[in-house]
C-alpha cells in the first residue's frame, strides 16, 4: 500500500462490517498509502459484504487497511505481511485495540511470506505492492514475482485484488495463469480482482469499464 510520500500521520476508517467507522491511524513512512476508501467500497462490493469464514492474506499489508476491512467483514482468519518492524508493531497493536484475534501479523518480506503460506488455502488474497518511481518502470519486476507467488496459494474459487499504478492487460495476466474478472480506476490507482483461468470465464467477461 506505498505510493506518493506523506510527511503526516493520518488515518482511514473500516467502512463496513463490525468495525464500520472504527478509525485506523496510519503512521508517517515514505510513500505509505492506504488504499483510498472508494477503491476499498469498490473492492468489497466485488467480493460481497459478507466474508464470513474466508481466510484472507493480506500482502504488502502496510497501513492495514484491507485485512482490516476483511476481519470486520467476517473472515476467519486474515494473514497480515509486513516487512517494516515498527508497521508491523503498528498493526498488531490496531489488531489488539479492535480485539481482532483473527489477524495475525507477520514481520518480513511479503515475497518470502507468499512463498512460505500454505499452498491452495486461501480465499482472498490481496496484493497492493509499493508503487515505485513510474519514470523508472515501476516495480514491474516485484509485481510479476507476487502474482507469480501468491498463484499456488488460492483455492480454485479464490480471487486475488491487485492494485497498481497501471492496468495490467487481459494477454499478460492470462500468461501468468490469472484472468481479469474485474476492473477499475480510481485517478492514478488501477484495480483489478483476478480467479485462476481454470475457475475463471472467457477473457473479457466480467469487465468493467473505468471507474
Amino acid at each position: 500500500m506505498k505510493g506518493a510520500p506523506r510527511t503526516t500521520a493520518g488515518e482511514v476508517r473500516i467502512i463496513g462490517g463490525q468495525w464500520k467507522r472504527s478509525k485506523l491511524t496510519v503512521p508517517v513512512r515514505p510513500g505509505l498509502r492506504p488504499t483510498p476508501d472508494r477503491v476499498r467500497e469498490t473492492l468489497f462490493n466485488w467480493l460481497g459484504q459478507d466474508l464470513r469464514g474466508l481466510r484472507c492474506l493480506d500482502a504488502f499489508a502496510g497501513s492495514g487497511a484491507l485485512g482490516f476491512e476483511a476481519a470486520s467483514r467476517g473472515a476467519v482468519e486474515v494473514l497480515m505481511l509486513e516487512l517494516d518492524p515498527g508497521l508491523a508493531a503498528h498493526l498488531r497493536s490496531q489488531a489488539q485495540r479492535l480485539q481482532a484475534s483473527q489477524v495475525r501479523v507477520q514481520t518480513g518480506d511479503a515475497l518470502a511470506g507468499l512463498r512460505q503460506a500454505p499452498a491452495g488455502a486461501w480465499d482472498v488474497v490481496f496484493l497492493d505492492p509499493p508503487f515505485g518511481d513510474a519514470a523508472q518502470g515501476g516495480n514491474a519486476a516485484l509485481y510479476l514475482a507476487a502474482l507469480q507467488a501468491a498463484r499456488p496459494l488460492l483455492r480454485p474459487d479464490g480471487q486475488l485484488y491487485l492494485e497498481a499504478p497501471r492496468a495490467w492487460g487481459d494477454e499478460e495476466l492470462q500468461s501468468l495463469g490469472w484472468h481479469c474478472h474485474r476492473r477499475g480506476r480510481a485517478g492514478t490507482v488501477h484495480h483489478h480482482l483476478l480467479t485462476l483461468t481454470e475457475a475463471g470465464t472467457a477473457p473479457g467477461a466480467g469487465d468493467n469499464p473505468a471507474l
